[in-house]
């Protein structure tokens, strides 16, 4: 059996990962449009690629697929989650699965917007969105929302283009300056991040993974700690069974006055998911029992509480003497 990461990085754990728990059992091939890209050097084979939006792309990557037989591919980044989904028939035809939630849903998981009427549609807690400023400023009147609120785009990631605004005239002035954007109500409350594995078989969510977030860099969880609750298990299994998710995603979660409220879902590995395996919940054997045609057994909430997860930078070396390098 072989898998593909698409668009590496510098993701070097999660190739990490799938190799040790792949062992002799196959390859672990990585691609990436730079080749100095770290993580694509722990895989046991790395291809150099265009950008996702050159022409010929997704030519390229089912012609890697064929050639290499990969049975199972995934991405690490968002825009090329949406062309994954939207080209499934298509890796299925040459007998690679997408591992990858349906096109709609993951459409609506960078739309903030539409993520926030899905939440509400199915009861889950959520921050007030309005995309309207007529209508935020209607509910402010009212005393529905009070400053401060976030100003963020409706289709961003990595918390790029958020601002904290306390005042009606930042409102306007981001407004004016910037298309696209949504008004968020400010969750002031402790956050959470949980790591989730939904069965590509039998639809059944299988692993919940959930920690306490202690401090961010650049929008990834930067030092956390794990913790069990049982009321957020059930409705974080809910929810994702419900709206028919599939696969590896990640889902941010604000705690404010003893209630949690669900914030984004990310269809993809979380930046945080080193904690979670560390902690036993193995999503690579997960995503090898399904393409293996094995249903996996429910082990939600299968770890220890109390355990912390600390990030610190490492660096490598690679020797590319005669090689042109490659940016991306």
């Amino acid at each position: 059996m072989n898998i593909l990461i698409l668009s590496a990085g510098t993701r070097n754990k999660i190739v990490q990962y799938f190799k040790e728990t792949l062992g002799d059992r196959g390859q672990v091939i990585a691609t990436d449009c730079s080749n100095l890209a770290p993580a694509v050097y722990d895989a046991d084979k790395f291809y150099l690629v265009p950008r996702m939006t050159a022409p010929g792309y997704i030519e390229i990557i089912l012609e890697i697929c064929q050639k290499e037989e990969v049975s199972g591919v995934f991405s690490l980044i968002d825009p090329e989650l949406s062309l994954l989904a939207k080209e499934r028939e298509r890796f299925l035809a040459i007998g690679t699965t997408p591992i990858i939630s349906p096109a709609s849903l993951v459409e609506t998981c960078f739309d903030k917007y539409k993520m926030y009427e899905l939440l509400k549609k199915r009861g889950i807690p959520t921050a007030d969105c309005f995309i309207d400023k007529a209508d935020f400023y209607r509910a402010e009147a009212e005393g529905a929302i009070a400053y401060p609120v976030f100003v963020k785009p409706v289709r961003g990631s990595a918390s790029i283009n958020i601002n904290k605004v306390t005042v009606r005239e930042e409102v306007e002035l981001l407004f004016k300056h910037h298309d696209d954007l949504m008004i968020q109500e400010f969750m002031d409350g402790q956050e959470y991040g949980a790591d989730v594995y939904i069965d590509m078989i039998s639809g059944q969510c299988t692993a919940i993974f959930i920690k306490e977030k202690i401090k961010m860099r650049a929008g990834e969880t930067d030092k956390s700690v794990s913790i069990r609750d049982e009321q957020l298990f059930v409705l974080i299994k809910d929810f994702v069974e419900g709206c028919g998710f599939c696969g590896m995603i990640d889902i941010d979660i604000f705690k404010c006055d003893g209630s949690y409220y669900f914030s984004e879902v990310n269809p993809r590995f979380g930046g945080g998911y080193p904690h979670a395996y560390a902690c036993g919940v193995n999503m690579a054997q997960m995503v090898f029992n399904n393409l293996e045609g094995r249903i996996n057994p429910v082990a939600i909430g299968d770890y220890a509480a109390d355990v912390v997860m600390m990030k610190y930078n490492e660096i490598a070396i690679k020797d590319i003497a005669g090689a042109e390098i490659v940016i991306g």
